[in-house]
């Protein structure tokens, strides 16, 4: 198989060519891609901070959290669809990929539908759960109802994406993401500046763009179809029990993962929103700023999860021990310059969100934070694509636990209470617990587990 996408294929080979190069230019597209969903994310709260000031800025952060934490579930399922598919590649059992792709996105929507649901009917409780001050109640209410209504297109987008990233196509999920950062921007200035819609309006402008994203993506797997091995039937789109449970069997400790860690951060930022309005602003401000910093972390992950199945499908081990090199490299330098900006410029970069001097004044004291969150997200990036590359849903499993449950909420809590620090207490504990992935990670590389099977796909061969 050539290096190169073929004219009759979207599949790309990464188990030969230049490392550096495929990852550049593989991981530039996702790249962009995170950009332009950190964009439209921080245009909701520039525009509804600008709008309605701290009440806004409340309102969104803790509905946006709330959202988040619905998104990383699907996200683990479609990293784990994405792992299998590179697997199955590098393996040469590429006439498994287009039944697969039915199984993920018949799935994933069926859950969408079921999860969405459930939240719907408690998304009250959750709201009560995360402290949520009395003045953005009702906003922060009526962004997080509109957002889990759309809840089926931010899958349904993530598992066709999830499925393009498999095969080695990162271009296209771009296009489809940006034209949702374009409409999510307009729409957000017209209902929020415009139509004086608040929080809502700003929901309603995420939840628009993403469903016209997805309709997008699904046009285009219909398109291509045949050239990856899926027949757009209705035979197609069913849950085979047999890939089901392979997609089960990763999916679900990388989805714990994801959701654990976002579940943690709720539980953070309920005590953290426990000291008011301006402490919770600033709490947005800085999850903002922790997407920023997974930009080039999750790309470059992303890029090395796929690159990595590849290579352990085909056993080419010494190739991922390069792989997972090369990504540290790029991430470490990247974020030490973000880092560096961070600590020159303050009072600019937190003056994008908004201009009252009593959340600058608290943004100020997460100056340091902010500094280990860009590092921990270099050093945890080049971990995580070995351990999600090769498929070990065990790994996976304890990252989720640890990670998401253990250091990070007994972080916060030691530190917040027991040391009696406050909300930088809880800021501290969340942002050492990031490291936990590159110290699970660098245990699993050191000793070799990675390099005795395709966890996955082993059974079906």
């Amino acid at each position: 198989m050539s290096s190169e996408k073929s004219k009759n294929t979207l599949i790309t080979d990464f188990t030969q060519g230049n490392i550096t190069k495929h990852l550049i230019r593989f991981g530039a597209p996702l790249f962009l891609c995170n950009l332009l969903q950190i964009i439209y994310n921080m245009v909701d709260m520039v525009v509804v901070g600008n709008v309605d000031g701290s009440t806004g800025l409340s309102a969104v952060a803790i509905g946006g959290d709330v959202t988040n934490f619905l998104t990383f579930v699907a996200m683990g399922f479609a990293n784990a669809g994405q792992v299998i598919i590179s697997q199955y590649i590098g393996a040469d059992q590429k006439e498994k990929v287009g039944k697969f792709i039915g199984t993920l996105v018949s799935f994933l929507l069926c859950f969408a539908v079921v999860f969405g649901s459930v939240c719907l009917l408690l998304r009250i409780p959750i709201l009560k759960w995360m402290n949520t001050p009395a003045e953005s109640w009702d906003d922060a209410l009526s962004y997080s109802t509109t957002c889990i209504a759309g809840l089926i297109f931010i899958y349904g987008y993530n598992s066709i994406s999830a499925i393009l990233r498999g095969v080695g196509d990162s271009k296209h999920p771009f296009l489809f993401i940006s034209i949702a950062a374009i409409i999510n921007i307009l729409l957000d200035i017209f209902f929020v500046a415009g139509l004086k819609m608040r929080a809502f309006g700003a929901a309603l402008a995420t939840v628009m763009s993403q469903a016209i994203s997805f309709i997008w993506a699904v046009v285009f797997l219909y398109r291509h179809r045949e050239r990856l091995g899926f027949k757009f039937k209705v035979g197609y789109l069913k849950i085979n029990p047999a890939l089901l449970m392979i997609l089960v069997r990763l999916g679900v400790p990388m989805a714990i993962k994801s959701a654990s860690i976002q579940f943690s951060r709720l539980f953070v930022n309920s005590w953290i929103n426990s000291y008011g309005v301006i402490v919770s602003a600033v709490a947005g401000i800085s999850n903002k700023l922790n997407k920023i910093s997974n930009l080039f972390s999750n790309s470059m992950n992303a890029a090395g999860s796929s690159m990595v199945g590849q290579n352990i499908g085909a056993e080419k081990y010494r190739r991922v021990s390069r792989i997972v090199f090369v990504v540290f490299i790029i991430n470490i330098i990247i974020s030490s310059v973000m880092a560096l900006a961070l600590i020159i410029f303050p009072a600019q970069i937190f003056g994008i969100f908004t201009s009252d001097k009593s959340i600058l004044g608290v943004a100020k004291e997460f100056l340091p934070i902010g500094v280990l969150i860009f590092f921990a997200s270099a050093f945890r990036s080049p971990m995580n694509a070995l351990m999600n590359g090769s498929g070990n849903y065990k790994i996976n499993f304890v990252v989720a636990l640890l990670d998401g449950f253990i250091i990070r909420i007994g972080g916060a809590l030691l530190l917040g209470i027991a040391l009696n620090l406050g909300y930088m207490g809880f800021w501290y504990g969340d942002a050492l617990a990031s490291f936990t992935p590159f110290v699970i990670g660098l245990v699993y590389y050191i000793s070799g587990g990675w390099k005795t099977t395709r966890y996955v796909i082993e059974e079906t061969n």
